[in-house]
């Protein structure tokens, strides 16, 4: 029989598709923030196509890198939004079908996290019975609300308004994922056999990080 503070935890600990999301989409940015400096080496040609390449996800580009993680950021909308894992599943088939839609456009560190807010939201009022409003989504994600209505409506626009997605779409994307997550679990496995020290094991275990309940998210800008 589970103690009250195990079933507690196993209520409030994040789904494990936000981990292999953010697995996947911080390999991603990773790569691309390369291609970008790259680029500008041969401003005759390649600073032309890496402009071009900016263009259709401009309007999700921020001034700077957000302070937050990918990951963090991705637990945070979970955490006060409530919107079901599902959601995220069908955020991200939206993240990849605007960038295959333009085939030019970069998910990169100045653009993930509006990215990630803006298919999320749109994926909570395809999927689920009730979902917060843009103001409540804005202040999660530290942007204005003003801001949020407009990435919106690009999104919607780069996915031509194709928000549907099929069960069999959704469940090849879920494969997808759960084949990264089994591959990243047998990673860890394989490191903490070899490296882990049971000592650091035991004070890990002693750390228990404390949620906060409030459906009033405290402010967090990303610029």
């Amino acid at each position: 029989m589970e103690s009250g503070s195990e079933t507690d935890e196993a209520e409030t600990a994040p789904p494990r598709v936000l981990a292999v999301l953010t697995q996947v989409l911080e390999r991603l940015v990773a790569r691309n923030d390369r291609i970008g400096p790259a680029a500008e080496r041969w401003p005759e040609k390649a600073e032309e196509g890496w402009q071009r390449r900016r263009r259709d996800l401009a309007a999700f580009l921020g001034p700077r890198p957000p302070s937050i993680s990918v990951g963090k950021y991705l637990e945070r909308i979970h955490r006060y939004t409530g919107c079901s894992p599902s959601c995220f599943v069908v955020g991200f088939v939206y993240i990849d079908r605007a960038v295959h839609r333009n085939p030019g456009s970069l998910v990169v560190s100045l653009n993930v996290h509006r990215l990630i807010l803006t298919s999320v939201l749109i994926a909570s009022k395809v999927l689920d019975d009730m979902h917060h409003n843009n103001a409540f989504f804005a202040r999660v994600g530290g942007v204005s609300n003003i801001e949020l209505n407009r990435l919106e409506l690009e999104l919607l626009f780069l996915l031509d308004f194709r928000v549907m997605v099929s069960s069999r779409v959704f469940e090849s994307y879920c494969l997808h994922l759960e084949k990264k997550m089994m591959w990243s679990m047998t990673n860890q496995k394989i490191t903490r056999a070899i490296f882990d020290d049971p000592q650091d094991n035991e004070a890990k275990g002693s750390v228990n990080g404390s949620r906060q309940s409030s459906l009033s998210p405290p402010h967090h800008s990303i610029d």
